[in-house]
């Protein structure tokens, strides 16, 4: 059957504007404090769950609400089941906004907002593409389901309660709409870890830095005792960006300026939090400081002597998301990214012979790689061709994690556009309106392929 997949979803675009703008007013990042047994990520998320399962079952989809921890929209029968896997739940805001990271606004044909991009967009454009195929009678003899999660930001507890707990189907075929066109056949391994202990450091009394481990952090809050040799430092070094947000006779409280940008890639960033130590460290003479700050400040573990790089996967890199420094206690949270010639082990075994307080995992997730030969790889890229003519970018791999870790025969499709500036995991993040409106045919054209792969 020769389908135009184009001309299919484009009745939706409206809806799917309408719904998505919708869904970006509700803030979704994890909130601890309203954490409860049916809203295990918080209030927030278990929002964004209840807005698009009311709109789901209004159109007339299956709805498992799976406890709390993803929302699974589902339809069709047969034996094959196409999988469709996104997030609702965000990072964190910081930065300077140009518009409302919650409004949703559209400005020159692109949408801003926390999430347009990371994951809420793409998800929407996928219920949209499911949507339109099941209102035109296009799914016979296959099953698909789409999964919502609302814990991917922070590791993924989400799909692993979905498998482990709720003993739920893995698919056939599938994707997640979390990555890059054309599509994603390889990803980096990622090891959580921090550095930290007790330790005296001299006339600092707080450091608060970062808002996720994935995240290249853009503002660092210090407090000291020492406010004029601070200052003195500061003013002979005029290249360092901050903030004095509060002073008296000798504390003062700075917050050092950077630029964010996703933990996959930190060189793309400036990391104020390495900024701030290795100020510290050298305006109050601490070694500690000076050494971590040295340590790290090459992203990709040259001076930790820890660089590595496969022509397959490209290098290491070890993104410093979080640092925190209370009552002589110190934390550095590190986001550590590495190819599959990489032990991750080794690795951390290495760091920890020189490291002046203990090394502790937090989490790993080991690489992911399948063959391009692989039947659902060749078809994703194959759909991809027939609806761009672009074949000029190629599969590729990547330096980020995506649910394709989490659920077996599912690679990431889109939704970025190769060249396409997007913002993710920083200030002013944004959809192109165009480039949504064809992930939603794309996307419909990969369910119906994989829901009829022999």
């Amino acid at each position: 059957m020769d389908i135009n997949f184009k001309n299919l979803v484009k009745k939706y675009e409206g809806e799917n504007l309408k719904t998505l703008k919708g869904l970006i007013k509700i803030n979704s990042i994890y909130d601890e404090k309203s954490v409860t047994k049916d809203s295990p990520y918080g209030k927030g998320v278990q929002n964004a769950f209840n807005y698009v399962k009311e709109i789901a079952l209004k159109d007339g989809f299956k709805v498992d609400t799976c406890d709390g921890h993803c929302l699974e929209i589902s339809c069709g029968e047969g034996k094959t089941l196409v999988g469709i896997f996104a997030h609702l739940d965000t990072v964190p805001v910081s930065g300077n906004w140009m518009y409302d990271p919650f409004g949703g606004e559209i400005h020159d044909n692109k949408m801003y907002g926390r999430g347009t991009s990371d994951d809420k967009g793409p998800a929407i454009a996928a219920y949209y593409a499911l949507k339109a195929l099941k209102d035109n009678d296009l799914i016979k003899n296959y099953r698909v389901k789409l999964v919502l999660g609302g814990d991917e930001e922070r590791g993924s507890s989400c799909l692993e309660y979905y498998f482990k707990n709720l003993k739920k189907e893995e698919v056939t075929y599938g994707f997640t709409p979390d990555g890059d066109f054309p599509l994603i056949y390889g990803e980096k391994g990622i090891t959580n870890y921090c550095v930290e202990g007790k330790i005296f450091l001299g006339p600092i009394k707080e450091i608060n830095a970062g808002v996720a481990s994935n995240s290249v952090i853009d503002k660092a809050l210090i407090k000291t005792f020492d406010k004029k040799k601070l200052l003195d430092y500061l003013d002979k070094h005029q290249d360092i960006k901050f903030e004095v947000l509060e002073e008296n006779d000798d504390e003062i409280t700075i917050n050092f300026i950077g630029k964010s940008a996703h933990g996959s890639v930190p060189q793309l960033g400036i990391n104020s939090g390495i900024i701030a130590l290795d100020t510290l460290g050298k305006a109050f003479d601490i070694k500690f400081l000076k050494d971590l700050a040295n340590d790290y400040k090459d992203p990709f573990g040259k001076n930790l002597n820890q660089y590595y790089k496969s022509e397959e996967m490209g290098e290491t890199t070890y993104n410093v998301g979080l640092i925190s420094y209370k009552d002589d206690y110190f934390k550095m949270t590190v986001n550590f990214r590495y190819p599959e010639i990489v032990s991750s082990k080794k690795v951390i075994e290495e760091l920890s012979k020189d490291s002046p307080l203990p090394i502790k995992v937090l989490s790993e997730s080991s690489y992911l790689y399948y063959p391009l030969n692989t039947p659902f790889i060749k078809t994703l890229y194959e759909v991809y061709v027939k609806e761009t003519n672009d074949t000029i970018n190629k599969p590729m791999t990547i330096g980020g994690g995506t649910y394709a870790k989490e659920a077996k025969n599912i690679v990431a499709f889109g939704s970025h556009f190769v060249g396409k500036e997007d913002h993710i995991h920083e200030e002013n993040e944004k959809i192109d309106l165009e480039d949504l409106f064809n992930s939603m045919s794309l996307y419909a054209h990969a369910i119906y392929a994989l829901g009829n792969l022999k």
